[in-house]
């Protein structure tokens, strides 16, 4: 199998996803919730857990793991400070093309949707972050507590993906070398995720998405919830005519994580790259902002995706990662 496809897409991942923008039906799953206390002990059993949640529903929880609540809370009141600004004042940090860094206002468009998805977002790459940082006038304290946040939510991901290595016969390290920070190819992002207040709604505005049905770029995804502000929605069995939608409700110490496309290549598609989108609220629910933290650990621009069993053409992930963001952002 290689990256090609006769469909509108080079990739395949592209060239599903226009075809799931259905309303769908919903169904009850249970999400798997794996503790990662006593990590270095208990890593076999952690994997093992890891690896029946990932080839059976590709999404699970995570609770201690290690992030502690005030990081969480801290980073959460830096994001809303930040898209409280002025648009005139986020501009001054803008998404540049193919970047994964700066913000954006209403830009990302789904394939499996064709319209905009209801929301804003800053996206923070390290090597791609000169002049996007607001300053410390505008937010004092913003760059210190989101640069220490993400390399926390990096740590957590990267002794997850440790677990995968252990489980596909990689190297201890394989994934942590692949997305080391100290590389100029470092390319994992943490954004910063704003999706806009249900304002004067019309009873057409309660349909639909805040962000339309897809499956995430990258190798795995951290996710940080504020309980009260739901939505999220995921859907395994892409194959389905008919999609089933189940609701992930946000938690307190819980981290939500999923696999990405760049994971179920490397796995030769024995992991699972789920599908998911995030629903408009209902008129009687939470009708407020609603903000996201989420983590994508996306590899090196110079690693090279392919699976012990190479059912995939090798492609760099920077490669990959461009094809995806293209499809994603008209500019």
């Amino acid at each position: 199998m290689t990256t090609k496809s006769n469909a509108g897409y080079a990739l395949d991942e592209l060239n599903q996803e226009t075809n799931f923008g259905g309303v769908g039906g919903l169904k009850h799953r249970d999400i798997p919730r794996i503790d990662l206390a006593s990590f270095k002990v208990r890593k076999q059993e952690i994997a093992d857990q890891l690896w029946t949640a990932s080839t059976e529903i590709g999404f699970f929880q995570l609770i201690n793991h290690g992030i502690p609540q005030e990081q969480v809370d801290e980073a959460f009141d830096m994001t809303a400070k930040f898209f409280a600004f002025a648009s005139d004042v986020k501009a001054k940090y803008p998404l540049g093309k193919g970047t994964n860094a700066g913000w954006e206002y209403k830009s990302q468009v789904r394939p499996s949707t064709g319209t905009a998805d209801n929301k804003e977002s800053y996206q923070i790459t390290l090597p791609r972050m000169a002049q996007l940082w607001p300053t410390g006038d505008e937010i004092p304290g913003f760059k210190a507590a989101m640069l220490a946040f993400e390399r926390a939510n990096w740590a957590v991901g990267m002794k997850v993906l440790s677990c995968f290595a252990l489980k596909l016969g990689f190297k201890p390290d394989f994934f942590t070398e692949a997305h080391d920070p100290q590389s100029a190819e470092y390319q994992s992002t943490l954004r910063l995720l704003h999706y806009l207040p249900m304002t004067n709604a019309k009873p057409e505005d309660y349909t639909g998405w805040r962000a339309g049905a897809h499956t995430d770029f990258d190798c795995l995804t951290l996710l940080h919830q504020r309980p009260g502000q739901g939505g999220l929605q995921l859907c395994p069995g892409k194959e389905s005519a008919e999609l089933e939608w189940t609701d992930v409700e946000p938690a307190l110490g819980v981290i939500t994580c999923n696999i990405g496309d760049m994971l179920r290549r490397w796995s030769d598609d024995r992991l699972l790259s789920t599908l998911h989108r995030v629903r408009m609220p209902k008129a009687d629910e939470y009708l407020g902002p609603r903000y996201s933290l989420p983590f994508f650990c996306q590899a090196n621009k110079d690693a090279m995706i392919q699976g012990p069993g190479k059912i995939y053409d090798q492609i760099s992930a920077h490669d990959y990662l461009q094809q995806r963001i293209a499809a994603n952002f008209a500019q």
